[in-house]
């Protein structure tokens, strides 16, 4: 991932990656964290958050829904907790992201600036190995189903 712009690369799959991160930040830990895994890493994330740090919850592939939260922690560094969701947002809410999409996004991949990491590409007729793989938890990057050749 070094040549996609990765500075420092620590593993967060298991429980414990607070010391890890605590060393690579020299002790302040990090702004931004982006919690795509769940319940299971939450307190680990608000353990490994700076003075004013933001989390985001994109998703929850453990299937954990519901986790304590450090309220000291959370008052005292002055954290930002937030989710990320579509499930709520109607046609128009996503429809208003388009032109600014097009605008700041396509560009940046027309030209090179965002490179997304591809995995694997698997014919649609091929659906459940494309989730098996993604079940399997080991790939790096985007599964792709292509609907043609």
């Amino acid at each position: 991932m070094r040549e996609l712009g990765l500075d420092v690369g620590l593993c967060t799959r298991g429980a414990d990656f607070h010391d890890p991160v605590m060393q690579a930040t020299g002790g302040a830990g990090v702004n931004i964290v982006v919690n795509n895994v769940g319940g299971s890493v939450f307190a680990q994330d608000v353990r490994c958050m700076a003075f004013e740090g933001r989390l985001g919850m994109v998703g929850y592939v453990d299937g954990q829904l519901k986790t304590e939260l450090d309220i000291e922690a959370l008052h005292a560094r002055r954290l930002t907790l937030f989710g990320v969701s579509n499930k709520m947002r109607t046609p128009q809410h996503r429809a208003a992201d388009v032109p600014g999409f097009v605008r700041d996004i396509l560009p940046a991949v027309a030209d090179g600036r965002i490179k997304p990491p591809v995995d694997r590409v698997f014919p649609l007729g091929e659906l459940e190995a494309a989730r098996a793989h993604m079940q399997a938890d080991r790939h790096l990057g985007k599964i792709v189903l292509a609907i043609a050749d």
